[in-house]
């Protein structure tokens, strides 16, 4: 079944969206309820607060969404290939701004001609954005970029085995440096806009703990939407967060490159969703 006959095939009837309300102090533990399963990540203060985090806590039922929580779909769409379920939407409440990021696509992540399974990853956008302009004579291509350029997005990644989050960190800088040198060949990127990136790169480098990501527990990276005045932010779950237009937009988009992307079932599936969308 493809994945828009998936989304289609989730019942209309949903349970309500639930949240915890919090503090207006900005925290980074993680608190555990576990008496309900609806997950809530809440964000302090701002959606681009400093330091740039953001935390997960488990919800109560019955409570009033707060001023900033993000607040997950109780309705999920399954990855096959690994049995990791993924919340179909993800509504963000702020006072400014109140973006629901739908699952555009799914997939799973191999290494090795083993083809061992990683982790499964999800691509979430906001597509209610009215600043977002998608033609049916773009490619499917250059629909992916006027998304991530656009709107809000959340990739989250679901480790099917335990890992670092040094490997993660790893793996994630050279994302970034291929990027850099993808843009460098074409002319995109310039000498002195490589040396500016000097510094978000050593925050990126530094950002990650030497410690365990256990399996099956999602680590969520949201993209800022655009913000007149100030630079977009990367932030990654009760890591911190990384403020520059450049990374920001090219993290993003790396899951979608052309030639070898991470996940070719995802970059499938959001094929499958973006391209006879029109708006």
């Amino acid at each position: 079944m493809s994945f828009l006959r998936r989304l289609a095939a989730i019942p209309s009837t949903r349970t309500p969206w639930t949240a915890t309300r919090h503090s207006r102090h900005f925290t980074t533990s993680r608190l555990w309820t576990p008496k309900t399963l609806t997950k809530t990540v809440l964000f302090g203060g701002a959606l681009i607060a400093s330091p740039l985090l953001f935390s997960t806590v488990y919800a109560e039922d019955n409570k009033q969404p707060s001023d900033t929580d993000v607040l997950l779909d109780p309705e999920t769409i399954t990855d096959a290939a690994t049995g990791i379920a993924f919340p179909k939407s993800i509504r963000i409440t702020n006072k400014a701004h109140a973006p629901t990021m739908t699952l555009i696509g799914l997939g799973v992540r191999t290494v090795s001609f083993l083809g061992i399974k990683v982790y499964s990853v999800g691509f979430y956008a906001d597509l209610n954005n009215p600043d977002l302009k998608l033609s049916e004579s773009m490619s499917v291509d250059e629909k992916i970029e006027n998304v991530v350029r656009s709107c809000a997005c959340v990739v989250r990644l679901v480790p099917t085995r335990d890992t670092s989050f040094t490997h993660l960190r790893d793996a994630f800088v050279r994302a970034v440096g291929a990027r850099m040198l993808l843009r460098r060949k074409s002319g995109e990127l310039s000498e002195e806009d490589s040396i500016e990136l000097a510094t978000p790169m050593r925050k990126l480098k530094t950002l990650f703990p030497n410690s365990p990501l256990k399996k099956h527990v999602p680590l969520d990276i949201f993209l800022t939407p655009p913000t007149q005045g100030r630079p977009r932010a990367l932030i990654f779950r009760d890591l911190g967060g990384i403020e520059s237009d450049w990374m920001s937009v090219e993290f993003i988009l790396h899951y979608f490159d052309g030639k070898n992307p991470p996940s070719p079932p995802l970059k499938k599936t959001v094929t499958e969703t973006l391209g006879p969308l029109a708006k």
